[in-house]
């Protein structure tokens, strides 16, 4: 597959289904740590809770075909969807804001198995700079602009105050970041080229809370 193909493909993909995939990832790679071979889409539906069909419509999306009757051979579908979802290339990333969340993410190891090395952290207090986190320097915010030259890295994890928000998409823009992931429940506002995913806890948090709050109710 041509890499523009790949690119038109990916953004044809409803968000639901990609969210949906790295489920069924975690599930087959169980199952395959097991020492199972093979796996059904009716079994990948019933652990995930959704639908067979929705499970086969999902997969459509990705270049693997089940066999009749035995389903999808368990180490190719991991390998298939590991490439689909981009986990197999690295791509760097420098962290805004080394607070509680920022270095919790810096201490994430997890992260680098999915695709995404942090490879450096950035903090507007200078008593962090000139630090580490398990190995990751953390420098001045003021030195990103050549830090950025050196690391060349295309991912932004936003972790600052609210208030900061915005500035810091900005400054991350400027210096070349092509992709932002926003931990913070500010809505940041970039150029269309730029991709961005948010990911509040506390809009989680709220969902949460007010689904509680019903069953509460309910009984």
């Amino acid at each position: 597959m041509m890499a523009n193909e790949k690119i038109t493909q990916l953004w044809s993909i409803p968000e639901p289904t990609l969210r949906r995939l790295p489920w069924y990832l975690a599930f087959v790679k169980l199952l395959k740590g097991k020492g199972e071979s093979f796996v059904s889409s009716t079994q990948i539906a019933k652990e995930i809770n959704v639908d067979p069909s929705q499970v086969a419509k999902d997969l459509s999306f990705v270049n693997i075909s089940g066999r009749t009757r035995v389903g999808y051979e368990i180490g190719a579908l991991i390998a298939v969807l590991e490439e689909f979802l981009g986990f197999t290339i690295q791509h760097k990333a420098l962290l805004f804001g080394v607070g509680s969340l920022g270095a919790a993410l810096l201490q994430d190891s997890g992260l680098k198995q999915y695709g995404m090395e942090i490879v450096a952290g950035f903090d507007i207090r200078p008593e962090l700079a000139g630090t580490c986190i398990k190995d990751i320097p953390v420098f001045h915010v003021n030195d990103f602009p050549g830090k950025q030259k050196e690391y060349g890295a295309t991912i932004g994890v936003i972790t600052v105050p609210v208030d900061q928000a915005q500035e810091v998409t900005d400054y991350m823009i400027a210096g070349g970041i092509k992709a932002l992931w926003n931990f913070t429940p500010f809505r940041i506002r970039v150029p269309r080229h730029i991709v961005v995913q948010n990911t509040s806890m506390y809009a989680h948090l709220a969902v949460m809370f007010n689904r509680l709050k019903l069953i509460h109710h309910e009984k």
